[in-house]
């Protein structure tokens, strides 16, 4: 069963993210002094981490491989330079981020929402950097998202204070041999069909959507957001992702939104501990052909390519419209420099190797399961088209064509995915929260937390 191509459409996408994405800010380290705003250092030439020993600080997100076989690989071919890697989860790594990056700054983190950091000085501008390597001549569209304003807002706009590993996307992949037990020869072309799908899905006794809502991360974010793009524009979702004047998330599509998920909710779609479920587990029932279809990033993609090898199709959302656009959450795999990094050049050089060196192109694609941010021309590697690979690379061009990337709603603030979508969709679950409350509720920490900051 192939992916729902488009006739016609060719190239790449802009393609996200992802990972388990959690917010939840601690304020900067209690007596250091407060970092003071810098703008971007002119760099006359492209730096490099030499030839001198250099040990190379890092704090990344456990659990996804490719920033350390990144790393792996950069050592092999700069000998000189070593790494010392600490790895949390990410809601640990977020609630962390403002501390340490006041107290005990690495060269290079995986970063949460950004907004906070910039705002507190935290991050080291990078357009110097982008003018030496020319990143500044790369698609606008793989930057966008990284670039803040003075005082870390608007996003979307202004300085440079990030780097993305690769361009992720979010979709759905589906098990091939439950798919064909219910009669699914391609995937849906509309949201009603999705619908049908799930209902001879439980039928038949397969859970239809393996899904993770337990402990901090509130997973049904995921087919939430999906579920927007179906019933609306995506243009709304990331005005207010990228706190744009008067933007608001509670509008008449995306109650429609939250109603479907929760007409999911209540007709068992779901399994029926999602709200104990964490994301390991999730990965873990999906490969053991314990549900039809799975909300989840194209991260996954080598792995599942591993582990299910000929067995998983992956697809993007269907929109409620037959022929309608199609949107998806499709970001960075965002990466900055503390403002304090020791080895800052080194980080910037690596950060552009990420993206130019062939080999590390082919990691990328090869463990990340995406797109590699760089120049329009650059090298992409081969892949075998029975890959789920494959398929999420040629769905980016769909995304791309249709214009709609959408950054994650869990990244709108620092806090507002650990204080507003998880606690409000658990409660979802529990039947303890109405659809119209639940998108209020948002908008009001959301606002409360911009007011606040």
């Amino acid at each position: 069963m192939a992916r729902r191509v488009r006739p016609g459409r060719s190239g790449v996408a802009l393609v996200i993210a992802m990972g388990t994405l959690t917010a939840a800010c601690a304020p900067p380290g209690g007596d250091s002094p407060q970092p003071q705003a810098t703008s971007a250092a002119p760099v006359s030439e492209a730096p490099t981490c030499g030839t001198a020993p250099v040990t190379m600080t890092g704090y990344f997100e456990t659990g996804f491989p490719l920033p350390k076989e990144l790393t792996t690989e950069f050592t092999k071919q700069h000998p000189n330079v070593t790494w010392d890697i600490r790895e949390d989860q990410f809601a640990v790594l977020t609630q962390n981020a403002p501390r340490l990056l006041a107290d005990n700054p690495p060269d290079l983190m995986r970063l949460p929402q950004l907004s906070e950091l910039v705002k507190d000085n935290l991050m080291k501008n990078l357009d110097g950097y982008a003018t030496a390597f020319g990143w500044d001549k790369w698609p606008a569209s793989q930057l966008e998202q990284l670039r803040l304003g003075q005082g870390g807002r608007p996003r979307g706009e202004g300085s440079l204070y990030a780097l993305g590993l690769n361009m992720s996307m979010t979709g759905v992949f589906y098990n091939k041999k439950l798919a064909e037990q219910i009669g699914m020869s391609a995937p849906p072309a509309t949201l009603a069909e999705f619908d049908a799908l799930l209902d001879k899905a439980k039928s038949a006794g397969i859970t239809p959507i393996v899904q993770f809502n337990g402990g901090a991360t509130g997973g049904l974010a995921f087919p939430l957001q999906n579920l927007m793009a179906s019933y609306g524009p995506s243009g709304p979702i990331n005005d207010w992702i990228f706190q744009k004047p008067g933007a608001t998330i509670d509008t008449p599509s995306n109650l429609q939104a939250v109603q479907h998920l929760e007409r999911w909710i209540k007709a068992g779609y779901f399994q029926k501990d999602v709200n104990a479920v964490d994301y390991a587990t999730m990965m873990s029932r999906f490969i053991d052909g314990q549900g039809l279809f799975m909300f989840n990033g194209d991260w996954e993609s080598g792995n599942l390519d591993k582990q299910m090898a000929g067995n998983v199709g992956f697809t993007l959302m269907p929109s409620a419209q037959e022929g309608g656009k199609l949107a998806t959450m499709s970001a960075p795999l965002t990466f900055g420099i503390a403002a304090k990094a020791k080895n800052a050049d080194c980080a910037a050089y690596f950060l552009n190797w990420v993206a130019t060196d062939k080999r590390a192109r082919e990691i990328g694609v090869e463990v990340g399961g995406s797109r590699p941010l760089g120049p329009a021309d650059a090298y992409m590697p081969e892949v075998a088209q029975d890959t789920v690979t494959a398929g999420t690379l040629a769905a980016g061009a769909d995304i791309a064509a249709d214009n709609g990337a959408m950054d994650f709603i869990a990244n709108a603030t620092g806090a507002i995915y650990a204080k507003g979508w998880t606690p409000q969709l658990q409660k979802l679950v529990a039947g303890e929260q109405t659809p119209q409350e639940l998108l209020k509720t948002v908008q009001a920490d959301y606002s409360g937390q911009i007011e606040g900051n």
